[in-house]
């Protein structure tokens, strides 16, 4: 069982790795145009921060919140 503070603490990290890692991921392939090495990079870790927020989406639901008795 979790507080409601903790998911909703959840809730906001999981936008945040999906929106980061997607932002990541554009910018790696707008990079790879110069750099591809650094492109090829920022592609691979927006790729893994995205999936990240992705699998903790579905830890979120199978987690129960508090019923307080």
């Amino acid at each position: 069982m979790t507080t409601a503070q903790k998911l909703q603490r959840m809730h906001k990290l999981i936008w945040v790795l999906i929106y980061g890692g997607l932002l990541a991921l554009v910018l790696g392939i707008a990079t790879a145009r110069t750099d591809e090495a650094i492109g090829w990079s920022l592609m691979v870790v927006g790729g893994i921060v995205a999936a990240a927020g992705v699998v903790l989406i579905g830890v979120r639901a199978r987690l129960k919140p508090d019923t307080g008795n």
